[in-house]
């Protein structure tokens, strides 16, 4: 097959989980000996041509979406040269990654001959900006989409409801698309990330260390982190805390740390794939205390692989991943004592870092790259078949909707 692997994030700086997701998909698609095109927009920042195998659209820009977060926003490509492209490639497969965000996705299915499948990531149902969009504007975005889809995936159930919610059943595609909703998780490379044979102590003999790595920002929950690791080093002084990352809240949480005289907290910037091994290889506990808004939880698995005790908030999408025993690990983050007694016994009892241990390395290897692939690439199949036995009415009520409200809000990013 030829496939075009779609993204509207920032493949080129610093990139997050679903870029990671995509550049794993292309390798591994590759291996298989199908031929694979990564589709993106070019960062403001990237100069030059792009890299082998990829397509850039249009531009991308970073901006602030509130409530300590920061988004990617695509603004409009030429749509004659899309279509030349696209008319050029032939593409088998067009894969569309977060469909939802504006506009990449929408300007390349318009000109699609291929078949279109669409692979949702985010959690947006337990976040007021994602309420916002989804109410707002996804509506008729999104049914207008359903409508051009072969086939959608979804890295958890908490990533599909906002698609579920907002089909019409009423419709006939819109409830075969629902139908046939595709579960496909994440990935993690076990040749890359497995047990290290003794580990190091980060912060020398004798002492715990707990590591923290991705956005600083108020949905990853590394403020309340920081206040149970408070109470918990006032009782166990060999307690270390390494926030590894960057994001709008680092300053905050630095001055809280200075301020509070808050002991043992080191905040190393963002890090490379490679310290960001070391530092999970090496941890005595990972904890990722997200209360809300994430869709999977790739560096769950990572820490998996590794071999290091995890604690994780119980929000809709870390619940998919930590099962059976790894439930022991979830948390609630803001029950602040509960929180700190939790850090103090997964750092202390070795019956209980063993059984999690245990389960991890059983449970990840279900997520391992390959086998994930291989379920992308069933998945296309699924979906050629279905367009070539399928034949749907299009609704235009909501394409036209949605193509007047995404024009507003152009007109209000547009420069004044």
């Amino acid at each position: 097959m030829k496939i075009g692997l779609v993204c509207p994030y920032n493949m080129f700086d610093k990139p997050g989980g679903v870029p990671q997701v995509v550049m794993h998909l292309h390798a591994g698609l590759k291996k298989k000996g199908h031929q694979v095109k990564i589709i993106t927009q070019r960062p403001t920042s990237f100069k030059g041509n792009p890299p082998e195998d990829y397509i850039l659209f249009g531009v991308t820009r970073t901006f602030k979406g509130g409530l300590g977060t920061e988004g990617n926003w695509g603004m409009p490509s030429d749509g004659e040269e899309i279509a030349r492209v696209l008319d050029k490639e032939k593409f088998d497969v067009l894969n569309y990654h977060e469909a939802w965000i504006p506009m990449l996705a929408w300007q390349i299915v318009k000109h699609s001959k291929a078949t279109n499948v669409a692979t949702f990531h985010a959690n947006l149902m337990d976040t007021s900006a994602g309420k916002s969009w989804t109410g707002g504007i996804f509506t008729p975005y999104g049914r207008a989409l359903l409508t051009k889809m072969h086939l959608f995936t979804a890295t958890s159930p908490a990533s599909s409801g906002m698609l579920i919610s907002r089909a019409n059943m009423k419709i006939t595609h819109h409830r075969q698309m629902i139908e046939n909703l595709r579960y496909i998780g994440c990935g993690v490379e076990l040749s890359q990330f497995r047990p290290v044979k003794k580990r190091q102590p980060l912060n020398g003999p004798g002492t715990k260390t707990i590591v923290y790595i991705g956005r600083i920002e108020k949905r990853k929950g590394v403020d309340w982190l920081l206040t149970a690791f408070a109470e918990l080093v006032k009782e166990m002084p060999q307690a270390h805390l390494i926030i590894a990352g960057a994001g709008l809240w680092s300053n905050k949480l630095k001055r809280a740390v200075e301020d509070e005289d808050i002991k043992n907290v080191s905040f190393p910037g963002y890090v490379s794939d490679e310290e960001k091994l070391r530092l999970l290889s090496n941890a005595d506990l990972a904890c990722f205390p997200s209360p809300y808004g994430e869709g999977f939880g790739i560096v769950l698995l990572e820490a998996m692989a590794v071999g290091t005790p995890l604690l994780a908030g119980n929000n809709l999408g870390y619940i998919n991943v930590m099962t059976g025993h790894g439930r022991i690990g979830l948390i609630d983050p803001m029950a602040t004592k509960d929180f700190t007694n939790r850090l103090a016994v997964f750092l202390t009892d070795d019956a209980l870092q063993k059984l999690m241990v245990s389960w991890a390395l059983k449970e990840v290897k279900k997520y391992d790259y390959p086998k994930i692939v291989e379920q992308y690439e069933t998945a296309f199949k699924e979906a050629i078949r279905f367009k070539n036995t399928h034949s749907y009415k299009k609704s235009t009520e909501d394409e036209k909707r949605s193509k007047k409200l995404i024009h507003r809000l152009l007109l209000r990013r547009q420069p004044g």
